[in-house]
């Protein structure tokens, strides 16, 4: 099985790498520390800075959506995010999301049967500080993006998620699946 992967991987990221898009909402990921106001705000999303960073090779579409906390994702934002992987002419999305409402989003997204691979990822601390998990977040998204079948997926935690069971572990501060 594992060099059925490997040379899944090889095929697919090397030989004949597609596009990906990523849509940026916001969220931790994208937080930064304001020295004046003392608190975590948006000023621009960080997600070239971790392409750069990784060394991305393979052809990326950033594109801004929003910069917003998910706990203040209304309907009409998570809509957005909806309308923008429906325009997407990549078959591949990445979508950056505050952690809170993920599952929300993934949802949403998931309901609408796109045949698209799209993977929901964020961080808990955001990109700029220290100990963050964004950068590993965001790269086992990248790898999850261009090896899953079509499908919504969230990636987090160093696990991949099925839109439809998976939640946020408020308490532990982790995701997990869903039992049924």
């Amino acid at each position: 099985m594992l060099e059925y992967l490997c040379a899944a991987w090889y095929y697919t990221v090397i030989m004949n790498p597609e596009a990906i898009r990523i849509i940026v909402t916001g969220g931790t990921f994208d937080k930064h520390y304001d020295e004046i106001k003392g608190e975590l705000t948006f000023t621009e999303t960080h997600v070239p800075e971790v392409l750069k960073r990784a060394r991305v090779s393979v052809p990326v579409q950033v594109e801004l959506n929003q910069l917003i906390d998910s706990l203040y994702m209304q309907e009409a934002n998570r809509q957005s995010v909806l309308d923008a992987c429906k325009r997407a002419p990549e078959r591949h999305i990445i979508i950056t999301h505050g952690t809170d409402t993920m599952a929300e989003t993934a949802k949403l997204i998931g309901s609408a049967r796109l045949d698209k691979t799209i993977v929901l990822t964020g961080a808990m601390i955001p990109y700029k500080i220290l100990d963050s998990d964004a950068l590993f977040n965001f790269g086992a998204a990248f790898a999850a993006v261009q090896l899953l079948p079509a499908g919504v997926y969230i990636s987090m935690n160093g696990r991949i998620f099925d839109w439809n069971r998976v939640r946020k572990n408020k308490t532990l501060g982790v995701f997990e699946e869903i039992q049924e």
